[in-house]
C-alpha cells in the first residue's frame, strides 16, 4: 500500500466495490476494517456504485475486489473513483490486469489459477487480504494494541493447518448435502460476520447445484421470510460470533418451531447448539474476527456434494462464465 501514514490519517470513509463472491469478501472486509482500524467503510456492488452518485472524494479512497481483474463492473467503478479524485486500491489474482495496471496499488493475493467458474480458494485469499490490510492500517493509526496485532497474526499462520481439519471431514458434510440435494428451495442465516458467510455460501449453492437458495441477516426472518418456511425446509445456521449466539439461537428456533430442518456450524467447543438444531458441524476455534475463513468451508464442500449428487458440472455451471467483462 503506498499511502503514507499521514495520507492514512485523512481517511474519512472507505468504499470496497465488487461482484459476486468478491463484494462478499468485502462485507467481511468492512467488518475487519471498521473492527481494527476504526475507519467507516461503505460496501458496494460495483454494478450499482456508479448510478447512486457516490460521495467519492481524495479523503474516501476506494478498494476494488476482482479475482481476474476483468471485472467491467468493478473495472468501471475503479475509473469513476480515480475520476473523483480518489486514490484506488485493487485486490486481484492476476498480475498485469486491468484493475491491477489502472489502480494506484495493488494487493496481489497469489492464489493461483482458479480453474472452476464458481470461485473458492480466491475468495479465501481475499479475506486474507483483508485481514492484512486492517492490521497494517491498525498499527499505523495506533487502534488496536500490538498483544491483539500478535494474536491476529498467529490466528492467520494456523489456518491452513483448520482448514486441513475442516477438508477431513468432508464426508460428514457429503452426507448433509444429499441431503439438501433433494430439495428445491434452501435458506442461510448468520448474523454479523456470519451473515456475510451465509450470503456467500447460499451463492455457491445457487451456482453450481442449481438449487433456489437465499440467505437472510437472522434477525430479519421475523419481517417476512418466516413465511416460506414449511415442515422439512433445509435451514443452514451459521453461529459462530459468541456476542451473537443467544440471539441467533433464538431466531433458529423460530425456524424450528415452524418445521425446518437446522443445519447449523458452530465452534469448536460449543455444545449448546446441538441442543436446538438437527446437526451441527463444528469448525476449529479461532478468534471472532477470523471465523470466516474457516466457516466458509463447510459451505463450499456443501455446494460442492450437492451438486455433484444432482449429476452437475461443478466445474462449468450453466449460463455463467469465470470473468465477467460485459456491464
Amino acid at each position: 500500500v503506498g499511502m503514507t501514514p499521514e495520507q492514512i490519517r485523512t481517511i474519512r470513509q472507505v468504499h470496497i466495490v465488487a461482484c459476486g463472491t468478491a463484494y462478499h469478501a468485502g462485507l467481511v472486509g468492512k467488518s475487519v476494517i471498521e473492527k481494527l482500524a476504526r475507519i467507516p467503510v461503505e460496501t458496494d456492488v460495483a454494478s450499482e456504485y456508479r448510478y447512486r452518485a457516490p460521495i467519492i472524494t481524495p479523503e474516501t479512497p476506494g478498494i476494488v475486489v476482482s479475482q481476474s481483474g476483468e471485472t467491467a463492473d468493478t473495472l468501471a467503478a475503479l475509473r469513476e473513483a480515480k475520476r473523483c479524485g480518489a486514490r484506488v486500491l485493487a485486490i486481484t489474482n492476476v498480475v498485469g490486469s486491468s484493475v491491477a495496471r489502472e489502480a494506484d496499488d495493488v494487493i496481489v493475493t497469489w492464489a493461483g489459477p482458479e480453474i472452476a467458474v464458481a470461485s473458492t480458494k480466491a475468495y479465501t485469499s481475499q479475506l486474507i487480504a483483508f485481514y492484512l490490510l486492517g492490521l497494517y492500517l491498525a498499527q499505523t493509526l495506533g487502534t488496536v494494541d500490538e498483544a491483539y496485532i500478535a494474536d491476529v497474526v498467529a490466528g492467520l499462520q494456523e489456518l491452513p493447518e483448520k482448514v486441513e481439519s475442516i477438508l477431513a471431514q468432508a464426508d460428514t458434510i457429503k452426507a448433509i448435502a444429499e441431503q439438501v440435494s433433494t430439495h428445491d428451495n434452501l435458506f442461510f442465516i448468520g448474523r454479523g460476520l456470519d451473515y456475510a458467510v451465509a450470503l456467500e455460501g447460499s451463492l455457491k449453492l445457487k451456482e453450481i447445484s442449481y438449487i433456489h437458495s437465499e440467505a437472510y441477516a437472522a434477525g430479519e426472518l421475523k419481517h417476512g421470510t418466516l413465511a416460506l418456511i414449511e415442515e422439512g425446509i433445509p435451514v443452514i445456521a451459521l453461529a459462530t460470533q459468541d456476542d451473537l449466539f443467544e440471539k441467533t439461537v433464538s431466531n433458529i428456533k423460530e425456524v424450528k418451531a415452524r418445521g425446518a430442518h437446522v443445519f447449523g456450524i458452530h465452534a469448536e467447543g460449543d455444545a449448546e447448539l446441538a441442543k436446538v438444531v438437527d446437526h451441527t458441524f463444528a469448525i476449529p476455534a479461532t478468534l471472532p474476527l477470523l471465523t470466516p475463513a474457516l466457516s466458509v468451508v463447510p459451505l463450499q464442500l456443501l455446494a460442492y456434494y450437492a451438486s455433484l449428487a444432482r449429476g452437475n458440472d461443478v466445474d462449468k455451471p450453466r449460463n455463467l462464465a469465470k470473468s465477467v467483462t460485459v456491464e
